[in-house]
């Protein structure tokens, strides 16, 4: 196959020319090639070595290197990021700058999030683009149409519910048609002996005429009526032909609800696909032709297996969970509390559809975790911190598999918490108050801080900066080594999960609304605000570089690209209110109403 010739502004003849005069005198070349360096962001006055491989099987100088840097650049925004970042270092010394050039990584991005769409939302000083850029693309692959595959597979096994009250239906009608016909037949043996001194009762079936068995009733109500031909009343022989015909006219009536029945489950298995084995089986036998005369199926391969795996924890706890926090750093160990007073610790490493419960934490002398519920967790390296309705806070070391390591006693509802450093510990409570605990000492207060005038509801924090949310619709930035507030910010509803990473600050409110903020030199900014589709209290939220995860009480949670307006790729129904979520190594963790915890990854 030919390569691929560039030209630029002279004939054949001038090329071939300017490419001798290249090979014979490289060191005498055209101020623009002298400026390529510069261009491929190497230093002033270097050159590219002869000795690299080129890209290129010509080895004239006249492939992908000869093309101008912007089309270079171009051309590499198409190939996949794990490849710019792993694989064209390798290739060449030119190539591997590629990667080095934040431009082509804007370009991917504005590719990836749309036209419209703006990126990053914060500032871009110091910002990560390839990882941003990676993290997307890995986004999309995995998350793209999962919401879709979800509510095919809620669907199928709502069919094959369907198909099974269907069936339990049709069983109850045989035993009922059984019954009938028992009784029915012992009518026409002869009248049934009743014990004397119990009222005589008629045979009742749904649907058909009561029939007496008092003659004289049958014939006070055949005097009432008339004969459809001669008008006469009705007798006793009348009355027990119109017996017969009833028994008969029921025994109809049962075959029709037992047909319908039966062609109700065939029309509800074939919806589901339940006949399909029985349809191979007859393909066996011979093909069956469609109207078109083909054979009745798809010619299509069959679509390959889904990127994420559900798994679906045991029932491990008796009431809502509340929080769960994926730790460990590679999502293999998930902890989840709840209202049943416990923390969980689940195993997440074994490859089957379902985790393996490690322990359920608690202290000497102690039958649950806490005293009251499990509202808030937070981890650093093997420190897990559980608050809880009871006032307390207690520290685990999950180095020593969940052994107790403290316990913290508040005033009040604990509702949030934060672990900025390794020792350090922040906790929002019920009474207004965000305090802060040194974990290595007996007294562990080291501050209560009155930022609020209402129930501190979120809570997150770096080494210098600490960011409350409360229900009075207030957030606060604290300096921690200044020791004062920085700024107090008035908004229209209030935050329930707040979620810094890097320059910025993403939440939720009680409106189902997302929130953007900027932090940048201890200024703290509002940037805009955005409705994703949540129609209820966002309850978690987790932001990375390249990735946005929300989960709302309205049962759903949502997977965005994090621009400014985020890109929805997929949404999850649930059964039930989601009251938290937590993202680790492409993991995802949410805790749910229904006493359970559902995690999707990526399948193994």
């Amino acid at each position: 196959m030919a390569e691929p010739r560039v030209t630029v502004g002279q004939d054949e003849a001038g090329a071939g020319r300017g490419e001798k005069e290249a090979k014979s005198a490289p060191l005498k070349q055209p101020s623009n090639e002298a400026s390529r360096p510069a261009q491929l962001g190497l230093p002033p006055g270097s050159q590219l070595p002869s000795a690299e491989p080129s890209p290129s099987p010509s080895a004239e100088g006249s492939g992908l290197l000869s093309l101008p840097w912007e089309m270079v650049a171009r051309i590499a925004s198409h190939l996949p990021a794990q490849c710019v970042i792993t694989v064209l270092p390798q290739v060449c010394h030119a190539l591997g700058n590629v990667g080095k050039d934040s431009t082509a990584w804007q370009l991917r991005a504005r590719r990836l999030t749309g036209p419209r769409a703006s990126f990053p939302v914060g500032p871009r000083d110091g910002f990560d683009w390839p990882s941003a850029c990676l993290e997307m693309e890995e986004l999309i692959a995995c998350w793209t149409g999962q919401g879709e595959r979800a509510a095919r597979e809620a669907e199928q096994a709502e069919r094959e519910r369907e198909v099974e009250r269907a069936q339990e239906r049709q069983r109850d009608r045989d035993a009922l048609a059984e019954e009938g016909i028992g009784e029915w037949e012992e009518v026409e043996e002869g009248r049934p002996q009743v014990d004397e001194g119990v009222e005589e009762v008629g045979f009742h079936e749904e649907g058909v005429m009561a029939v007496p068995w008092d003659g004289e009733e049958l014939m006070e109500e055949g005097e009432m009526q008339q004969d459809r031909e001669g008008d006469l009343p009705m007798g006793v022989g009348e009355g027990e032909e119109r017996q017969e015909a009833a028994a008969e006219a029921m025994m109809l009536e049962e075959e029709r609800d037992d047909e319908q029945g039966v062609l109700e489950a065939i029309e509800v298995e074939e919806r589901v696909g339940v006949l399909a084995d029985r349809d191979g089986q007859d393909d066996i036998a011979g093909p069956r032709l469609g109207t078109d005369g083909e054979r009745n199926g798809s010619s299509r391969a069959p679509s390959p297996p889904p990127a994420l795996e559900r798994l679906s924890l045991p029932s491990g706890h008796i009431a809502e969970v509340n929080s769960v926090l994926l730790v460990g750093g590679d999502g293999a160990v998930c902890a989840s509390g709840s209202r049943d007073r416990n923390v969980n610790l689940w195993d997440l490493r074994d490859g089957g559809s379902t985790g393996r419960l490690l322990h359920t934490l608690g202290g000497q002398g102690l039958f649950s975790t806490h005293k009251g519920w499990v509202w808030c967790l937070a981890a650093r390296g093997p420190l897990l911190a559980s608050g809880s309705f009871d006032s307390t806070v207690r520290l685990w070391d999950l180095g020593a598999q969940g052994a107790e390591r403290g316990l913290i006693r508040a005033r009040a509802a604990v509702l949030c918490l934060a672990l900025p450093q390794k020792d350090v510990l922040l906790a929002g409570t019920y009474d207004k108050k965000v305090s802060v605990y040194d974990t290595r000492v007996a007294e562990p207060l080291v501050k209560s801080l009155r930022l609020h005038s209402n129930a501190v509801l979120c809570l997150v924090a770096d080494e210098q900066y600490i960011l409350s949310g409360s229900k009075d619709r207030t957030v606060v930035i604290y300096d921690r080594r200044a020791g004062k507030t920085l700024q107090k910010l008035q908004l229209s509803s209030y935050l329930l999960s707040m979620c810094y990473s890097d320059s910025e600050v993403w939440a939720g409110d009680n409106r189902g609304m997302l929130h953007a903020f900027s932090m940048q030199a201890g200024f703290f900014k509002p940037l805009s605000q955005f409705d994703v589709g949540h129609t209820s209290l966002v309850t978690g939220i987790h932001r990375s570089p390249g990735s946005l995860y929300t989960c709302s009480a309205d049962r759903t949670i949502k997977v965005h690209l994090p621009c400014a307006p985020p890109r929805t790729l997929c949404t999850l129904h649930h059964q039930a209110g989601v009251n938290g979520l937590s993202v680790e190594a492409g993991v995802l963790a949410i805790a749910s109403g229904e006493m359970c915890v559902e995690v999707w990854r990526a399948r193994r």
